[in-house]
């Protein structure tokens, strides 16, 4: 494995995204993990290059791995068939690649898909990804199966999105009490790292009902799988057949 970061590579000299793709090809790599800030960077480098590409996180756009273990961890917590089952996603939606992903995966599956945040963090036109939009996190999470909590990158609230973290963190924040507004076995999602007593609160974080640890564990054996199936093709999974 070959770790490669942008502060310690030729990118900072100038070298464009073509030249670095081709570099790292020329290593005789099987693939290429990638994770940049422009959102379609991985088609792009899957056009270009010949080992296979996995996108590790394109932006604000996509992060499929992400949405791979969301779908595992909720398997686990026997959530097998998700048609008609009440999703909620809290949050920045607007900056996250993790809501954009969850979304179109939760859709395909049937689901019905609920978002609630401040206005200034959700796309313009939020509705026609395929989601209701609520102003206030109760009417969202009443009655809840699933509620994903994103984080607040705070790094960007330069910008003035809302007025303060204490401010959002009472409006929007996932807390004890908002919690029972949902069904007794909802599942809480966080792909981390949480900013509690800002997005969510400390007893929630560690509640029952959050799989967040799940999560993490089961974003080894997601990415493991991810890796041998895309390397062999499945190939030596039908040979054992």
């Amino acid at each position: 494995v070959v770790n490669i970061t942008t502060s310690s590579s030729s990118v900072v000299k100038g070298e464009c995204l073509r030249d670095t793709i081709l570099t790292v090809q020329s290593m005789c790599c099987d693939a290429i993990v990638m994770r940049h800030p422009i959102e379609g960077a991985a088609v792009y480098a899957a056009d270009v290059a010949k080992p296979v590409i996995i996108n590790a996180g394109d932006g604000a756009h996509a992060h499929p791995s992400q949405g791979f273990l969301d779908m595992f961890t909720l398997r686990e917590k026997g959530l097998k068939d998700l048609k008609g089952k009440k999703m909620v996603i809290l949050g920045d939606i607007l900056y996250s690649r993790v809501a954009r992903t969850n979304i179109v995966a939760w859709n395909k599956m049937g689901a019905d898909i609920h978002v609630a945040g401040p206005r200034p963090l959700m796309p313009y036109a939020v509705e026609s990804l395929g989601v209701t939009y609520h102003k206030r996190i109760e009417e969202a999470i009443e009655g809840a199966d699933v509620i994903d909590v994103l984080r607040i990158q705070l790094e960007r609230q330069k910008s003035g999105l809302f007025p303060s973290p204490r401010e959002y963190a009472r409006i929007f924040g996932l807390n004890e009490a908002r919690l029972k507004l949902a069904k007794p076995d909802c599942v809480v999602l966080h792909p981390g790292p949480m900013n509690r007593g800002l997005e969510i609160s400390w007893d929630v974080g560690y509640c029952d009902q959050a799989a967040i640890r799940d999560e993490v564990q089961n974003g080894v054996a997601v990415r493991m799988a991810l890796l041998f199936l895309t390397l062999t093709g499945g190939k030596q999974i039908e040979a054992a057949n």
